[in-house]
């Protein structure tokens, strides 16, 4: 069977042994292979299932995708735990060991700049969202209570999506303050027949190890302090959203 290179991220070297049960992408165990000062984390693949008309043709198919993204997060995050990955995108492929060598030899410089300024940091997510049962009251209130108490819930809804904003925002700045960079995501719409809530913030942020307690202790101060408010965290992880060069 002919195999081609999957690449799952470009580190320093290190010393500690990832796990010994790890596998990847195809059922490959994980291997390191360097070039200077640069380690390329690479698996085996078959050529058959990577080529370039397969995966053109697997940018439909969600649930394949989703398997490859699955696996590929799972040696990046094992890596997260010994060393600072800089993390390449899934489904990463080339012909052979030459063809990975020369991709770090022409990215050198690039890569080393990109290492250095995410050395010792990982990325947190931050979610927030606004319960909207607020809203449902305005049409309950229109319902069995006339125009005038309509308006007035309906102003208290207003009211509850200017503070929520508010409060995501003064939440990002203490954030943001604690984090060397941060990264705004569009935000997510509600889903049909979900929990009535809409998203207010969706956002990365670069944050140092060492900065990583004082940041989830103000995550979860707005938690237990803001009713109506609720807050995803997600991380640590590797900085996918900080690995290119512009953010």
């Amino acid at each position: 069977m002919t195999t081609v290179r999957y690449v799952y991220a470009v580190c320093r070297p290190f010393g500690a042994a990832l796990q010994s049960q790890l596998t990847g992408v195809a059922g490959a165990p994980p291997r390191l292979l360097r070039h200077h000062d640069l380690v390329a984390v690479v698996g085996h693949v078959p050529e058959a299932e990577f080529s370039e008309d397969r995966l053109r043709a697997a940018e439909t198919d969600t649930e394949w995708l989703a398997g490859v993204a699955r696996l590929h997060q799972g040696v990046v995050d094992a890596l997260t735990t010994v060393t600072t990955p800089l993390p390449l995108r899934p489904a990463t492929v080339f012909r052979d060991d030459s063809a990975v060598r020369l991709m770090m030899e022409l990215r050198e410089d690039e890569l080393r700049r990109s290492l250095d300024r995410l050395e010792g940091r990982v990325e947190w997510g931050v979610r927030v969202f606004r319960q909207e049962a607020a809203e449902g009251t305005a049409e309950e209130a229109g319902a069995g209570a006339g125009e005038a108490a309509a308006e007035e819930a309906g102003a208290g809804a207003g009211a509850g999506a200017a503070e929520a904003g508010e409060i995501s925002a003064r939440l990002h700045k203490a954030l943001a303050e604690r984090a060397d960079a941060s990264h705004a995501y569009p935000l997510r719409p509600r889903e049909p027949g979900g929990t009535g809530s809409r998203n207010v913030l969706n956002a990365a942020y670069l944050v140092p190890r060492a900065h990583a307690e004082e940041f989830v202790e103000i995550v979860d101060r707005v938690r237990s302090e803001e009713p109506g408010i609720l807050v995803e965290l997600s991380g640590p992880s590797a900085a996918y959203s900080f690995a290119a060069e512009d953010g």
